[in-house]
């Protein structure tokens, strides 16, 4: 039985970049669509279903900035990869607060390419509703968290902001963003309620809190959580 082919969409203006990376992509079996403009980015997003997203940042129409927020707006949860050559740490940090999952600068090579779109792809796969994190067991459906067969105390908010995090592994997540999210409004990030339950999931999960694995602080973005 033959697996469907990954359905890659490339927004790139470039055309000598374009066919390179066409041509490279097919040949490792994705199905390529290319859109030359932000617009048509937009609207080929909206309309069909992709596995991954490969965005330029300068554009014609809108930027990669503008159509990656539109992507998110609309709930496109396809995992969406920034390639620019913009370099600044503030683009690196818009682009991820506006729901890019990972970011390359160009010039790069192929083999890291190729690299992340698989590492992409892999946290995109079905959700485990059981899994250990650290030193835990926990069960999403049972809403439980055990440690060498005792119970922990998790609340189930925590747990709420644990799944919200797991189900977008590898990926750095506002605070903003977790609050609308997790908690369903827009708490004044001052009030430190992400920062408060992050606290009391890695006490519950990671072998030693103060040095965390797998719930990781991102600096002047948020949080991600790294399996």
């Amino acid at each position: 039985m033959n697996v469907p082919a990954r359905q890659i969409l490339l927004v790139e203006d470039e055309p000598g970049l374009v066919l390179t990376l066409t041509d490279r992509l097919r040949s490792e079996g994705f199905e390529v669509t290319v859109a030359n403009d932000g617009h048509a980015a937009v609207a080929i997003g909206r309309q069909q279903h992709f596995d991954l997203v490969l965005l330029d940042i300068m554009l014609p129409g809108q930027s990669g900035f503008e159509v990656c927020a539109q992507l998110r707006r609309s709930d496109t949860r396809t995992p969406i990869l920034v390639l620019t050559a913009r370099g600044a740490v503030e683009d690196r940090v818009r682009g991820l607060r506006l729901g890019a999952d990972d970011y390359l600068q160009k010039p790069f090579e192929m083999s890291e390419l190729l690299a992340r779109i698989q590492a992409l792809l892999r946290r995109a796969a079905p959700f485990n509703r059981q899994l250990r994190i650290g030193r835990a067991e926990v069960n999403f459906d049972a809403g439980t968290v055990t440690a060498g067969g005792e119970s922990l105390d998790v609340s189930a908010q925590s747990l709420r902001l644990l799944e919200f995090l797991v189900k977008h592994s590898g990926q750095a997540v506002s605070r903003e963003t977790l609050l609308g999210k997790v908690w369903g409004h827009k708490t004044a990030p001052s009030t430190r309620t992400v920062d408060v339950h992050i606290a009391w999931l890695r006490r519950a999960l990671e072998q030693d809190p103060r040095e965390p694995r797998h719930i990781v602080t991102v600096h002047a973005v948020g949080y991600r959580y790294d399996p």
